[in-house]
C-alpha cells in the first residue's frame, strides 16, 4: 500500500472530523472544543502531547524510530535526530455561514470561512498515518496545531512558548498547507519560492474637527468630508508613490461618523488594511500615510489622530525547501502543481514560523469540483465552500514532507 492510498483509505475519518471541528467554529486565541477534538483524535497514537498556556494551543511530538543512515543499527539520538515541523492552524472566523452544508456551522455569527478545520482535519490524518510509519521515520515531527491565525497572532505565542524547540531541538524545516474556495482548479496546489504573501498592517484614524448644524458647513469644522478626502488621497498616494512593480494594496472597510444627515459631527473614523509585497515599502508607508493624512487635516485646519499598527510580516518561503516540496508534489500528484506567478496579497502568522525556520508555505484549491473555480466564492465569505475531496490528499502531502525530509536531513 501507498501512504496516497492509505491517506485515501482514511478519508472518511478525516472528513468526519473535519465536519465535526465545522459545526462548532472558535474564533480567537481559546478554542476550547476545537482542542477537546485535537486531542480526542491524538489520543492513543504514541506522540508526545502538550498544550499551550497563553493560548488552547496542542502541539504533539511524533519520535521516529529509523535508523539515520541504511548501515546504522539504532535510530539517532535525541539531539542529533532531525527535526521537521507540521503545521495547521484551527480557528475560524466572525462570519454567519450561507453555504446550505448539511454540516453548517451551529454557532451563530461563527464559521470556518478560511477552511482552517480542514488544515487540522489533514494534519491530524497525517499523524495517523505518519504513526503507523515510525519505523520509516528517520527523525521526529512537530505537529503544530494554532489557535488565532485570523489576526490574534497565534504563531507568535506558540513560538514564544517554545514550539520550534518541543522535539529538543530547532526545527529543521516547516511545511504549512492552506486551502481556498477559488482561485484555482479543484485538487490543484499551488507554491512560490520568495516572498509568496503579502505583509499585512492596521491603520486607524480619527478625525477631529467641530460639530455644527448641516445648513451652515462654514460655522463648523466638518470631519466627514476631510475623511473622504483622506480615503481618496491614500488610492492616489499608492499610485503616484510606490512603484507598481512593487505593489501596495490600501483598503478602508470601515468608515464611520454622524448620528442623522442634517448633524455635522465632531469626529469621522475609518480604518485601513495595509498588504506590502516588501520591506522596503513597508516602512515607506509607515511614514508616509501619517504625513499625509497630517498635511490634508491641516489643510482645512482639523487634527487627525492616526494609529499605525504593524502585524504579520511578509511570507517569505525558503527556495530549497519549495524546491523539495514541489519535488514530493510531483512524485505524490503528477500534473497537479504550479508556481504563482506573483504573490498572494493575503496575510499569514505562519511568516512568524518561517522567520526562524526555513521552510515553505503550500496552496491547495478545495474549490467544488465542477463548477467555475474563477467565481466561486472564495476565503472569509459566508458563502465559501471546502470541498471535502482534497482532504486525503493534503494528509499524505503532510506526511510525505516529513518522512522524506527527515530521510534526507539524516543522510547529510
Amino acid at each position: 500500500m501507498t501512504l496516497l492510498s492509505d491517506a485515501h483509505g482514511i478519508h472518511a475519518d478525516i472528513a468526519q472530523l473535519r465536519h465535526s471541528l465545522h459545526r462548532e467554529p472558535e474564533i480567537g486565541l481559546h478554542l476550547p472544543r476545537t482542542q477537546e477534538k485535537v486531542l480526542a483524535a491524538l489520543d492513543g497514537l504514541g506522540l508526545e502531547v502538550s498544550t499551550g498556556t497563553d493560548t488552547t494551543s496542542v502541539t504533539a511530538v511524533l519520535r521516529g524510530t529509523a535508523p539515520s543512515a541504511p548501515d546504522a543499527g539504532e535510530p539517532p539520538s535525541s539531539s542529533a535526530r532531525p527535526v521537521v515541523l507540521l503545521r495547521a492552524d484551527m480557528d475560524g472566523l466572525p462570519v454567519q455561514e450561507r453555504t446550505g452544508l448539511d454540516y453548517t456551522s451551529r454557532i451563530d455569527g461563527a464559521m470556518h470561512a478560511c477552511g482552517h478545520d480542514l488544515h487540522t482535519a489533514m494534519l491530524l490524518g497525517a499523524a495517523t498515518l505518519l504513526a503507523d510509519r515510525r519505523r520509516q521515520l528517520a527523525g521526529d515531527v512537530v505537529l503544530m496545531f494554532q489557535p488565532g491565525e485570523e489576526g490574534f497572532d497565534g504563531a507568535s505565542v506558540m513560538v514564544r512558548e517554545g514550539v520550534l524547540d518541543a522535539a529538543g531541538r530547532r526545527a529543521d524545516a516547516a511545511y504549512a498547507l492552506h486551502v481556498f474556495s477559488a482561485l484555482e482548479p479543484h485538487g490543484r496546489f499551488v507554491t512560490r519560492p520568495g516572498v509568496m504573501l503579502s505583509a499585512s498592517d492596521g491603520v486607524f484614524v480619527t478625525v477631529r474637527g467641530a460639530g455644527g448644524h448641516g445648513s451652515a458647513p462654514h460655522s463648523a469644522k466638518d470631519p466627514v468630508t476631510v475623511a473622504a478626502e483622506m480615503v481618496l488621497g491614500l488610492q492616489t498616494m499608492v499610485t503616484r508613490q510606490f512603484d507598481m512593480f512593487d505593489p501596495v494594496v490600501v483598503t478602508v472597510g470601515r468608515l464611520a461618523a454622524g448620528t442623522r444627515r442634517n448633524v455635522i459631527p465632531d469626529t469621522a473614523e475609518f480604518d485601513a488594511t495595509i498588504r506590502t509585497f516588501s520591506e522596503a515599502s513597508r516602512e515607506r508607508m509607515q511614514e508616509a500615510i501619517p504625513r499625509l493624512l497630517g498635511g490634508i487635516a491641516a489643510a482645512h485646519d482639523l487634527e487627525v489622530d492616526v494609529r499605525y499598527e504593524p502585524e504579520y510580516p511578509l511570507t517569505v518561503t525558503d527556495h530549497a525547501e519549495t524546491d523539495f516540496a514541489e519535488r514530493q508534489l510531483a512524485e505524490l500528484f503528477d500534473g497537479r502543481h504550479s508556481r504563482l506567478a506573483q504573490p498572494l496579497s493575503g496575510s499569514e502568522d505562519f511568516s512568524r514560523v518561517l522567520a526562524h525556520v526555513p521552510g515553505s508555505f503550500i496552496g491547495l484549491s478545495a474549490a467544488p469540483p465542477g463548477g467555475d473555480y474563477r467565481e466561486a466564492p472564495f476565503n472569509h465569505s459566508p458563502y465559501a465552500a471546502f470541498d471535502d475531496g482534497v482532504l486525503a490528499d493534503g494528509a499524505a502531502l503532510y506526511a510525505r514532507l516529513a518522512l522524506a525530509r527527515t530521510a534526507d536531513l539524516a543522510l547529510s
